[in-house]
């Protein structure tokens, strides 16, 4: 398994920044590496699901995530899961200040073959991790 963790912070308030990473299509906007992200099923609550485009090594790829933990201004957490992966994002948000503290973690666990280079992928995970951290920090200093 592959674990990542970043906390950025912001002058945006913890509502403002909850409500616009609890709707996951917004990942678009702040994951450079996300092509297109689209709801399939549910209001935005816990069950609903979402399909992510992502460019990953090099390669576009799709994978289908779903809201598993929701709790209102404070966490966001989301499986997303496909043969040869299962990848757990986890959101939390605490106010700091007037602004926020925005703590992004991720775990990637590869399957089948994947699982014997996952040495050499986490050169890709890392890549990932850091531009969804960056375009996280940008984005939600532009809520503020």
């Amino acid at each position: 398994m592959i674990t990542k963790q970043h906390t950025v912070h912001t002058s945006a308030p913890v509502g403002v920044v909850f409500t616009y990473l609890a709707d996951f299509t917004n990942a678009q906007e702040w994951d450079p590496n996300a092509v297109k992200v689209a709801r399939l099923l549910g209001n935005g609550g816990v069950g609903s699901t979402y399909r992510v485009t992502s460019r990953f090594a090099g390669a576009k790829t799709d994978l289908d995530y779903e809201l598993t933990d929701l709790e209102p201004t404070s966490l966001i957490r989301l499986r997303g899961h496909k043969s040869s992966l299962t990848a757990v994002d986890t959101i939390t948000i605490a106010p700091e200040g007037a602004g926020s503290a925005v703590t992004y973690a991720v775990e990637f666990t590869f399957h089948g073959l994947l699982r014997f280079l996952e040495p050499v992928l986490t050169l890709a995970v890392d890549k990932l991790f850091v531009d969804g951290a960056e375009g996280l920090s940008a984005n939600l200093d532009g809520l503020a």
